[in-house]
């Protein structure tokens, strides 16, 4: 959310809907919290089942008599291998979760257990008042029990009179510390939180049919036939294949060489002392001579006006005692600039410049840009000299550099190369308050480094910081407050501009924005354009000064309440709001909402206008709302997945993940760490034992996310590398695909001539490769504008690409030859696959209705597309999988940047794939993605996927192997991902079962089911499936039809829950007999019929029943 600063003696006072003061609102920052001691992965989360007596609609486990699988009418909870008893302590939940009444957890990082845990004996209180009907009284004896269980974690019932109380019996279990949920048709009570959706009990969840024409799998199988045979013929020359590395490895630490340890001065330690002693001497006369010419006094005059250089000697004093200083500066005192200035002076003036190495850490490349310029300037010096920087991509740094300002993920690239940062003397720390994620990851370092490091010194600032919290972190390190030096800021709020413009707020004219729920609804569509879609404006040209009569307006994003002074603003305008990113670790769920700022962030704002002259800063909120901000902005430890800061610890050797992030700051919440272990687990970066595996160590040498990591290492692989590399860093920075509000519909009709292929991601490539080549004819910037693209971003894309191929180089899966790694790149089946194997999990089934389409993930149910998206514009999508860079919850969850992909894709570039309860089932991600085919099939892929895992393994061991010597596989690869049509199709609720070996064999094999064959109840499908529902004991299936626009009739049949629907047909008798005989199909499995076998399902649905009752 902006706020505006300008630069003008008066501003026009806005009189836009102002916002109506409430102060209710400030419900949406959310408080620190644990959820329990034990968590149980998303995809494992089937609870253990309490089921109650009169359980009657509880769904049976129906048989499919088929040779190879079965099916249930209706999915129902498995119960757990190991049920887990959850510890209750004192805690307060974020908002946006649920709470339901005042259960307690102990956090995982503690060491002692409550005394309120299970171990005791729970008596149920007296709730006599609050139970209306015999109900409610029974579900208090439930629930009861289930406290008192201890091998029971959830109890649920799909009884329409528990649906019918659920309110009621919800605040019964609230008061007994229970959670509680109601899921479609399923109420849920639990002893832990539950989260929004829970694909175990959700009947429409898809599964898949997949089918395989017999040619293909003939062709398929041949292939593997021949690979198999040509390595049993070469498996011993494996042993002759010999692991190496190309030698610039170490470069990868050292991002890019500019962190390279000292040179080796002299083998002999006198010489090498004399030679430092003589380049102090040098650097010593060089200051001395800059500081008595008239441009040094000039600027040191100016400097000793600073209120910082006023405590240049306490600094001083202090750090020479000290190895931990926290020092704590208004804004405008100048410690930013002057404070590394006193440390390195001090050290040059002692003749100890030359062994001085201070790194300064920036949370943004824009300061750590603009500050290294001024000190460089004050120093009289050119930057690069003894003043350097290094961001991302570009840096300016020299042999003789000695002060460095650097974004802290460079900083944290040097400790991957170097753990003790050998020749560091200083670390500043700057903006700490801010606390993000890498800022708070580097304490937890540094704090474990200085008792090694004695000599090195460690020093924390920022213009408003929580003292007593950093100082008795670092064991009482002293704390040094430095006044700052602003000119006098007026301060209005929003009663004080109401009164100054005599504007009135009318019940028309208002906008109620201080509840995040009312705004969004009124907003009731997808997110507005981020910030990134915004034309990018070089960041230097905000510092200019305007020409005469011209008043400069800055947008500025919480990026202005940092360390950027830009000199000429006098008025800043102050929504009061920030869009803050924030994690539903339940959910496991990023989300992106208007957030309040915190009292330090509005001083910040209020602080730009008072930098170098007096201003006024208007507040667009009541002070009320002001007086209840959050004194400090949550940690972005706290709110953000830690998938790449777990990678980090393993990569730095830092033990196990929880106990190191134990010692943060403030420590994440043990759901959301074991959701990141968990992912890690499922892309194959750690084992089971939370160890890196080979892949996870490539992983930790690519600094990017590591899904992002996992497809370049696999383009590399597959020889298809410069579109993935595109991919990969077109999903690093800004979107290049611009959406000006006034040109929306112009700007959509140009990206559309990019798409075409259902891919996000694909459309990005053809956008690049047409950029590229406009380049080629210097007409990249006239292209850029033609089409609405980021001319920064494509240039962005163009470095990254570099830098991501040297990186791919480095660790050896790249060698010098490019045209070797693109054999394949206008392979795009083999693409797409490649982009599954990087955003795997992140995966969405397309079920398709009649007029559109609709997509579910395993952890949110149904989603959105984002509406930039390609694929957004699309009424059906010949895919039945999507693959999304990213999902975030604003008022619903949507998905950004998704590419297509067909079954075999999935299947072989997707995660593990396990046998499932029967022949020809196949299951992925803990059984969320469930595929039925043909035994023969389900052999083949599985088959074929073993050896393209064992593939990948050995050229990541071997980067030298070709891959070649694998021919014959890639072919039936490529086969199989090009020629899948996606013949197959969805299906709901169907259960696989496993009868007994005397059922199969007493079971006879009549033909197939015909569509009006006669049965013991009729002489018509329709009459066969009522028979043999009614004989199990269930209500008779109704049916629904519609007249499609062909004038045909298509029927669909409901049963127990289940909807299943038949082909279209001339009329409405015949539509209702084939709705029918698809069900029959379904149920038995498409290959028995006959009275007999209609009377021996019924019985087995029956006996079903009674088991599950």
């Amino acid at each position: 959310m902006p706020f505006i600063i300008l630069s003008s003696s008066h501003p026009s006072l806005l009189t836009a809907k102002a916002l109506k003061p409430s102060i209710h609102a400030m419900k949406d920052r959310p408080t620190l919290s644990s959820y329990g001691a034990i968590y149980v992965p998303p995809h494992h989360r089937l609870r253990s089942v309490i089921t109650s007596a009169n359980y009657n609609s509880s769904a049976p486990s129906v048989a499919k008599l088929r040779d190879h699988h079965g099916a249930a009418l209706n999915p129902r909870p498995v119960a757990s291998a190991a049920p887990t008893t959850v510890h209750r302590s004192q805690t307060t939940l974020p908002e946006q979760i649920p709470v339901k009444g005042n259960s307690r957890f102990v956090s995982a990082y503690d060491d002692v257990v409550s005394e309120e845990g299970s171990d005791r004996e729970f008596e149920a209180p007296s709730f006599r008042s609050a139970s209306p009907n015999d109900n409610v009284d029974e579900w208090m004896r439930k629930l009861t029990l289930l406290l008192n269980d201890k091998s029971k974690q959830e109890l649920l019932s799909r009884e329409k009179k528990d649906r019918r109380d659920f309110d009621q019996i919800a605040l019964l279990a609230s008061r007994m510390g229970l959670y509680s949920h109601m899921y479609a048709k399923v109420v849920v009570f639990s002893k832990v939180p539950l989260p929004n959706y829970r694909y175990d009990l959700d009947d429409r969840r898809p599964q898949r049919e997949v089918s395989m024409p017999i040619t293909l799998l003939r062709r398929v199988d041949a292939y593997f036939e021949e690979h198999l045979t040509r390595k049993s013929k070469m498996k011993e020359s494996f042993s002759d294949v010999s692991f190496t590395r190309s030698s610039s490895n170490s470069s990868i630490g050292t991002d890019e060489g500019l962190f390279e340890h000292p040179e080796p001065l002299a083998s002999s330690k006198a010489v090498g002392e004399k030679i430092l002693r003589r380049r102090s001497l040098q650097m010593h006369d060089q200051q001395q001579a800059w500081q008595e010419s008239p441009e040094g006094r000039r600027m040191l005059e100016f400097r000793r006006s600073l209120p910082a250089y006023k405590e240049k000697k306490a600094i001083l004093s202090l750090l020479s005692r000290n190895q931990v200083v926290v020092i704590s500066g208004e804004t405008g005192c100048g410690k930013t600039t002057q404070i590394p200035q006193f440390i390195l002076e001090s050290e040059i003036e002692s003749v100890r410049g030359a062994a001085c190495n201070i790194i300064c850490t920036q949370p943004r490349r824009i300061s750590a840009m603009s500050v290294s310029e001024r000190v460089a300037y004050e120093r009289g010096e050119k930057l690069g000299e003894s003043v350097g920087y290094k961001v991302r991509l570009e840096g300016m740094k020299g042999r003789d550099t000695h002060l460095l300002f650097c974004t802290t993920g460079i900083l944290l690239r040097r400790l991957l190369a170097d753990r003790n940062l050998t020749g560091v003397t200083h670390v500043i720390v700057d903006e700490i308050h801010e606390r993000g994620m890498n800022e708070d990851f580097l304490l937890i370092v540094l704090k474990d480094l200085l008792p090694h490091r004695p000599e090195m010194k460690l020093i924390l600032m920022s213009a408003t910081l929580d003292s007593e919290l950093f100082s008795s972190y670092f064991n009482g390190a002293p704390v040094m407050n430095i006044p700052g030096f602003t000119y006098p800021v007026r301060t209005h709020f929003l009663e004080d501009i109401l009164e100054m413009t005599g504007y009135r707020l009318t019940t028309s004219n208002q906008i109620d924005d201080y509840g995040q729920e009312r705004m969004w609804k009124m907003n009731k569509q997808v997110p507005r354009k981020r910030k990134s879609q915004i034309a990018y404006v070089v960041e230097r040209l905000i510092f200019e000064e305007p020409k005469d009569g011209v008043r400069k307006i800055v947008l500025a994003t919480n990026i202005a309440e940092t360390s950027i002074t830009i000199n000429d603003v006098v008025f800043v305008l102050d929504c009061g709001k920030a869009k803050e990113t924030s994690y539903d670790a339940l959910n496991n769920t990023p989300c992106l909402l208007p957030t309040w700022i915190s009292k330090v962030s509005a001083q910040q704002r209020r602080g730009r206008a008072g930098r170098v002259q007096p201003g006024v800063c208007y507040h667009i909120y009541p002070r009320c709302v002001y007086d209840a901000f959050a004194e400090y902005q949550l940690p972005e430890i706290l709110r953000t997945p830690l998938q790449s800061l777990c990678l980090q610890i393993k990569s730095l050797r830092l033990g196990s993940i929880p106990e190191f992030l134990s010692r943060a700051l403030q420590s994440p919440e043990i759901l959301a760490v074991q959701n990141a272990i968990e992912y890690l687990k499922i892309i194959g970066a750690l084992d089971e034992n939370e160890n890196l595996t080979t892949l996870g160590s490539y992983l930790t040498m690519l600094p990017m996310e590591p899904k992002l990591g996992k497809m370049l290492i696999l383009g590399a692989i597959f020889n298809c590398l410069d579109p993935i590399l595109t991919v990969a860093a077109g999903l690093s920075v800004r979107d290049p695909f611009l959406t000006p509000l006034d040109k929306k519909d112009l700007a959509e009709a140009a990206k559309s001539q990019f798409a075409g292929a259902y891919s996000d991601h694909l459309a990005l490539i053809k956008a690049y490769e047409g950029w590229k080549d406009a380049e080629l004819d210097i007409g990249g910037c006239e292209y850029c504008w033609k089409n609405f693209l980021s001319a920064q971003s494509m240039k962005a894309i163009d470095a990254l690409r570099r830098e991501f191929r040297c990186l791919l180089k480095d660790i050896g899966l790249v060698d010098s030859n490019t045209a070797n790694c693109n054999l394949w790149s206008c392979d795009v089946n083999l693409i797409r696959a490649v982009i599954c194997y990087g955003l795997y999990p992140g995966i969405c089934a397309v079920v398709h209705n009649e007029k559109s389409f609709s997509l579910k993930t395993m952890e949110d149910g149904q989603v959105l597309l984002y509406s930039n998206s390609v694929n957004a514009r699309e009424t059906r999508i010949p895919y039945p999988w999507l693959l999304f860079n990213e999902k975030i919850k604003v008022n619903s969850v949507f998905l950004r940047d998704s590419t297509a992909v067909p079954d075999a894709v999935v299947l072989l570039f997707g995660g593990n794939l396990l046998k499932g309860d029967a022949d020809g089932h196949l299951k992925m991600l803990g059984g969320y993605l469930e595929f039925f085919m043909e035994p023969p099939v389900a052999d083949l892929y599985q088959c074929v996927k073993r050896e393209l895992d064992d593939l990948i393994q050995r050229k990541l061991l071997f980067p030298k192997m070709s891959i070649h010597l694998y021919d014959e596989l890639l072919s039936a690869v490529r086969l199989l991902i090009s020629i899948d049509t996606c013949e197959g199709k969805f299906v709901f609720g169907r259960r696989v079962f496993k009868p007994a070996k005397s059922t199969v064999m007493a079971t006879s094999h009549p033909a197939s089911i015909s569509r009006t064959e006669s049965g013991p109840g009729g002489d018509n499908s329709k009459s066969q499936l009522q028979t043999l529902l009614t004989r199990a004991g269930y209500a008779a299936p109704s049916y629904k039809t519609k007249q499609l626009k062909n004038n045909q009739f298509r029927a669909t049949v409901e049963f127990n829950g289940m909807q299943i629907m038949g082909q279209p047909c001339s009329n409405k008798k015949s539509a209702e007999k084939d709705a029918a005989a698809e069900a029959l199909q379904w149920l038995m499995g498409g290959k028995q019929s006959g009275s007999e076998y209609i009377s021996h399902m019924s019985k087995l649905l029956k006996k079903s029943k009674k088991d599950h009752n």
